[in-house]
């Protein structure tokens, strides 16, 4: 299976359920938003401002590459078993297409590292 790193260094924000969506957050290339009754998350390139007391920076993506049809089973719990039997600490994003893997810039090389050595080929 092929995988892709991000260029971009992401940023992971928190904010109220009941707040609205920035409109900066609307016009970029890639961004990720799940609204609970609970909170409203929202995932996009670290260099766009966004006000919020909760901001987790340095966020690097892996992408499966390619569109995964809902039949595949398993995919994203085996790269995430694999990363968590090496200590990375992941934060997953499922599109209709395919996953997303963000985990931090810091740990990055062995997360490569650890899919290299099960098969994985990052392009």
């Amino acid at each position: 299976m092929d995988l892709i790193v991000s260029e971009n260094k992401f940023k992971v924000i928190k904010l109220n359920s009941n707040d609205s969506i920035p409109e900066i957050i609307l016009k970029q290339k890639f961004y990720s938003i799940t609204k609970t009754d609970e909170e409203l998350s929202i995932v996009v390139d670290e260099n766009v401002d966004v006000k919020s007391d909760i901001v987790e920076n340095n966020w690097r993506a892996i992408k499966i590459e390619g569109v995964l049809d809902f039949s595949l089973i398993g995919i994203l719990a085996k790269i995430s078993t694999i990363l968590a039997e090496v200590k990375v600490s992941i934060f997953a994003i499922s599109t209709y297409n395919t996953d997303y893997i963000l985990l931090k810039q810091d740990v990055l090389e062995k997360a490569i590292d650890a899919l290299k050595e099960n098969g994985y080929r990052f392009i």
